[in-house]
């Protein structure tokens, strides 16, 4: 009875074995694979829309939409691949939060870069399969040290700041979560 009583106290579904951390890493390394593309992809797109020469370069609405159609396949790797109990409803909540943070975060930094990996850091908190050791707090600040980093690149670096911000969010919530397991 006691036992039946503490499953149901429980919040992961029965029978979830723990992750072993090269399942976790390989999830994050792959999901970062398929983000960098995309991230590029999507600020060729901006950069592209908001200058006004007719030199050439990206149809900015085709670059845009590619990368913003990376998101999702982005998330759909980190939750299948982590092996999140509910996969598909992760991946549409990650999704919701992507834009919920994504959005303001842009709107404040005055800049896209910042706001795409915030948000899209953010959804991955969610996206990404958590342990019952893993803290969300812990998540989300790792989170949010990634979006001040990022926004401190930018104004410091410059375009720079290009080339190693879309392996920041993901590689934060790897070493918050290891941080999590250590206490």
């Amino acid at each position: 009875m006691a036992t039946e009583q503490r499953r149901r106290n429980t919040t992961e579904p029965g029978g979830l074995e723990p992750l072993p951390p090269l399942k976790k890493w390989r999830a994050i390394t792959l999901a970062t694979l398929l983000f960098v593309p995309g991230f590029w992809t999507l600020l060729a797109g901006l950069v592209a829309a908001s200058s006004a020469s007719d030199v050439g370069g990206p149809n900015p609405a085709a670059a845009l939409a590619l990368g913003l159609a990376c998101i999702p396949f982005v998330f759909i790797v980190l939750a299948f691949l982590s092996e999140h109990p509910k996969a598909p409803a992760a991946v549409l909540r990650a999704m919701g939060l992507t834009l919920l943070v994504g959005l303001p975060v842009s709107a404040l930094a005055g800049d896209a870069l910042t706001g795409i990996i915030t948000g899209v850091g953010a959804g991955a908190i969610i996206a990404l399969r958590a342990e019952p050791g893993h803290s969300y707090k812990t998540r989300a600040l790792a989170i949010l040290l990634t979006g001040v980093a990022t926004f401190i690149l930018v104004r410091l670096v410059g375009t720079a700041a290009l080339l190693p911000a879309p392996i920041l969010p993901f590689i934060a919530l790897g070493v918050a979560d290891h941080l999590s397991e250590l206490d």
